[in-house]
């Protein structure tokens, strides 16, 4: 197979990783999913070793023996959040030689390139808020508005991962009397088959349920909210409001508070377009930046790196359209 002028492009989340070997015309030659890419509990070395049993796999899928050897890598990368953690990450994936040059950037801005256009649109903000939180923004020019995004200690709340803990703290004070009253009290357990939420917190604890298992809980929490149930209703307004208020101050540090430009939305919480979130995002962001326009992306964000890869090679308007068609 001739791969002159093919990229690889890379996203990896918390949960999966997707990996996309593409043409210079921007048709997909092979793809393949992994399991999450986590360099902060395994370390760099292991967490890129891993990814390169994904990468081999979209190779052969291609029709390759062993790994590809490709004009460009780009790789948007989870826990890739401070500029040296990237240093490192694209140190490691240089060392396999996969292509002549690499390009690491935060998962972020696969997601905020996938909801551009690919022509005349230079500037935006996109917010994740899958398993956690975290935004990036471009303003025309390429100047870049990030935040740390490694948890409470840089001031960060929300996500699946902060949903289920919340959730459980209230259920668990409503139940022993410390809290207001709230069906959740009685649905988290239920979901897990228990009686109550001595039996779900004991579960917990002692390990009899996993702790990846707490995702499984955000759903039942946006069943409660659209319930009608207070306490569940007031989670989903301060993840809302959460979501918002990453977007305003990545909008006001980039000088695009003013601007028309898109806010792109991703990651499962907010792809799930669940209405008492969704619309109160989208007022409370009306409100605060009146010409932004918010945009769902639901498309796989591999095909972020892809279109960033596409652009490093400044590659013709008919390869992008390839590209966006076979991800549609």
């Amino acid at each position: 197979m001739d791969l002159s002028g093919a990229l690889l492009a890379v996203d990896a989340g918390n949960s999966k990783t997707d990996v996309a070997l593409v043409g210079a015309c921007g048709t997909v030659l092979g793809a393949a999913r992994g399991g999450g890419f986590q360099p902060h509990v395994v370390g760099p070395a292991r967490a890129v070793e891993e990814l390169a049993a994904v990468v081999v796999a979209a190779a052969r899928q291609a029709g390759l023996s062993d790994a590809p050897r490709v004009e460009h890598v780009r790789a948007c990368l989870a826990n890739a959040d401070l500029p040296v953690e990237e240093e490192q990450l694209a140190a490691e994936i240089a060392a396999y030689a996969w292509g002549r040059t690499v390009t690491v950037a935060n998962d972020t801005f696969a997601l905020l390139r996938a909801g551009l256009a690919d022509r005349g649109e230079p500037a935006g903000v996109a917010v994740v808020c899958g398993a956690g939180i975290n935004c990036s923004g471009v303003a025309p020019g390429g100047r870049v508005a990030r935040f740390a995004a490694v948890g409470r200690i840089s001031g960060d709340w929300g996500g699946g991962g902060d949903l289920a803990e919340e959730a459980l703290w209230c259920a668990a004070r409503a139940a022993d009397g410390r809290g207001e009253p709230t069906a959740l009290a009685r649905d988290l357990p239920a979901h897990f088959a228990l009686a109550g939420m001595a039996e779900l917190i004991e579960a917990l604890h002692l390990g009899h349920i996993p702790r990846a298992r707490r995702h499984e809980l955000v759903p039942v929490l946006f069943a409660a909210a659209a319930a009608g149930d207070a306490v569940a209703r007031a989670l989903v307004a301060r993840q809302a409001d959460e979501v918002v208020a990453m977007a305003v101050a990545a909008l006001t540090r980039l000088e695009l508070l003013d601007a028309a430009v898109p806010v792109v939305l991703g990651g499962g919480v907010l792809a799930a377009r669940h209405p008492l979130l969704h619309d109160r995002l989208v007022a409370r962001l009306a409100a605060r930046a009146p010409r932004a326009a918010p945009r769902v992306v639901t498309a796989p964000p591999v095909l972020g790196a892809a279109l960033l890869a596409l652009d490093h090679v400044a590659a013709p308007a008919a390869a992008y359209a390839r590209l966006r068609g076979h991800f549609a």
